[in-house]
């Protein structure tokens, strides 16, 4: 999995199901009296309850919101619901869970400790940001930012396979040997495939007027989006992660024609924001 591929939301959900797990392990009601001190965690038997309803549950839900961003899990359900369903769904439940533990629950002569405060705090932070992650631009943008692109060189037809490093210019690094028509004819093996085959994939329409001037160029993404297909049927057939190198081999007014690493092309609708190689 690309970590570029997380968000700023995805990381805070991560983060404070961590911090919680560590919160766990310290004092969560303590006593001092005449008749001896001592402390308990949420890892005692006393607290069975609270332990996989708030640390536990704030785990499932960062595996969650990491798998939704794992292409091998793209558009899988489970029980009906996304895995980013679920880690919105697990978090507020964490979070839900501690407040009531923390702030509605009688401790009798024990006092709370700083292992409950920290399990309010880091419980609200994620039943917070896990539902606002997707909506608000600053927790929409990537959580490691696309690598600089290397000098701008044409691509070797083909090119080396996927497993070459960036000094061999594989596919998914803006680098290599001739310049590509933007048509990508049959005639022309494909780019950065072993052995040079062409990958099963439609052939592009001839240039229009209004593109005759358009020329290929690698281009990364600032957070994912979502790619469609050509035929005008909305359906999406892949989702460009930041981190990875696409090609742009044609355009159609502000949108771009872009093919992935398996050689699939479709649709760009929103190329705002994306960093040209």
């Amino acid at each position: 999995m690309n970590i570029r591929s997380l968000t700023r939301g995805d990381g805070a959900v991560i983060g404070a199901a961590a911090l919680l797990l560590i919160a766990s392990f310290l004092p969560y009601i303590s006593i001092d009296s005449q008749y001896g001190s001592g402390s308990k965690n949420l890892w005692h038997s006393d607290f069975f309850p609270t332990l996989p309803s708030v640390t536990l549950t704030a785990v499932a839900a960062a595996g969650a919101v990491f798998a939704s961003r794992a292409p091998q899990f793209n558009g899988k359900q489970v029980l009906g619901l996304s895995f980013k369903q679920w880690g919105v769904a697990l978090s507020l439940f964490s979070g839900w869970t501690a407040v009531w533990a923390v702030l509605f629950t009688d401790f009798g002569p024990y006092d709370k400790g700083a292992g409950a405060w920290l399990s309010l705090v880091f419980g609200l932070v994620l039943a917070v940001v896990a539902p606002l992650s997707d909506r608000l631009p600053a927790l929409k943008a990537p959580l490691a930012s696309a690598p600089a692109p290397a000098a701008q060189q044409p691509y070797a037809v083909g090119g080396p396979s996927y497993g070459a490093t960036p000094q061999q210019a594989g596919y998914g690094y803006p680098g290599g040997a001739q310049s590509v028509d933007p048509g990508l004819g049959q005639q022309q093996a494909g780019y950065g495939y072993p052995g040079g085959a062409q990958p099963a994939a439609p052939q592009a329409p001839q240039p229009t007027a209004a593109a005759a001037d358009f020329s290929a160029f690698w281009f990364a993404v600032p957070v994912p989006r979502p790619l469609y297909a050509e035929d005008g049927s909305g359906a999406q057939i892949a989702e460009l992660t930041p981190g990875t190198w696409y090609l742009a081999v044609d355009q159609r007014g502000a949108q771009l024609i872009a093919q992935t690493q398996d050689g699939r092309r479709g649709v760009l609708q929103d190329s705002s924001g994306i960093q040209r190689g």
